[in-house]
């Protein structure tokens, strides 16, 4: 047998050394030799989605990759659902209350992933069956766009990295992000959408295909910022991921995020995913701000008006070089 406990550190050490060629290579390796344990396989996946969640984009616009490589492919990008993912009026989780990971460094990267997810037999989303959105959700925080807002000292910026399970055109899957501006008033710039006092626009987004249920565990959204380039949202699945790029001017989030906010909710419009009674999914929001230091769980932290049924459980914090959080929410 190929694999065993000796060779795994070492592509995890080529791993830190950002040698992703390495890796397609010990994984085609291991393709071509006798079947390895199922252990041995979900470790080199492991590995693999660690590698290209930190493999930068070539440039603006949308991308794929196809387990084992780390190259980026450039697609065609499609448009964003047009409906909001708004900002709260209340209550996320189904107790009343949502956690969020906040630190007080700014926050250049955020992965969000559910690593436990036990007794899921079904989800329906205004009575459809397995339509949802995972949202990794900023903080609100101060922004150029609110410069000529009819109310600046009230505005304020927020952004959502999404991906939105249906509910397209023709029922479509994709991943995106939203700017929006809040309180900035009656009247939006040319191009935002209206909504109450708010503004609102979507960048493109890149095709996803429609994911089973079963597989919500697989799933892993993240969000990176760069001053003076380019915000990114990818999602990433077993053995493929998919991203789209735009610049960071459009709200300038570099140096000011500082809180996120991660789970599976309804699709948009206020909407609300309601999962079998017996489900329980644990939910890990992993930072990277240039510390160690654990994230605090911002509890009451309700950003997004999309809601779930699940009641939340306790929350804790963790050190490391990807500070995180984790909590429990079941029904």
């Amino acid at each position: 047998m190929i694999f065993g406990p000796i060779r795994l550190p070492k592509l995890r050490t080529v791993l830190a050394l950002g040698a992703g060629t390495l890796l397609c290579l010990s994984a085609a390796a291991a393709a071509q030799a006798a079947p390895a344990s199922k252990s041995a396989e979900a470790r080199l996946h492991e590995a693999w989605r660690a590698s290209i969640s930190s493999a930068a984009l070539p440039g603006k616009g949308c991308f794929t990759a196809t387990y084992p490589s780390t190259a980026w492919t450039q697609v065609a990008c499609t448009t964003a659902p047009d409906r909001p993912y708004a900002p709260a009026h209340g209550p996320v989780a189904g107790g009343g209350d949502d956690f969020a990971a906040g630190v007080s460094t700014p926050i250049s990267s955020a992965v969000g992933s559910f690593p436990s997810i036990t007794g899921l037999k079904s989800e329906k989303n205004i009575g459809v069956s397995d339509q949802y959105s995972l949202q990794l959700n900023t903080q609100y925080f101060t922004t150029s766009a609110c410069s000529t807002s009819q109310y600046p000292p009230q505005c304020d910026g927020w952004q959502q990295f999404v991906y939105a399970q249906g509910g397209g055109k023709n029922g479509t899957s994709s991943a995106f992000m939203i700017y929006w501006a809040i309180n900035y008033g009656p009247e939006c710039p040319t191009g935002w959408n209206q909504y109450a006092l708010n503004c609102w626009i979507a960048s493109s987004a890149v095709a996803v295909p429609h994911q089973k249920l079963s597989a919500l565990a697989d799933l892993q959204l993240s969000g990176t910022d760069a001053s003076g380039g380019n915000d990114t949202v990818q999602l990433t699945t077993s053995s493929k991921a998919y991203a789209e790029s735009g610049s960071d001017s459009v709200l300038g989030l570099a140096g000011s995020w500082k809180a996120t906010e991660y789970n599976v909710l309804g699709n948009g419009g206020g909407s609300q995913a309601n999962f079998n009674t017996g489900t329980t999914i644990t939910v890990n929001v992993a930072l990277t701000d240039g510390s160690k230091t654990a994230p605090t769980c911002r509890s009451g932290a309700i950003f997004t008006y999309e809601t779930n049924n699940l009641n939340l459980g306790s929350c804790s914090g963790k050190t490391g070089k990807t500070p995180s959080i984790t909590f429990t929410e079941s029904n």
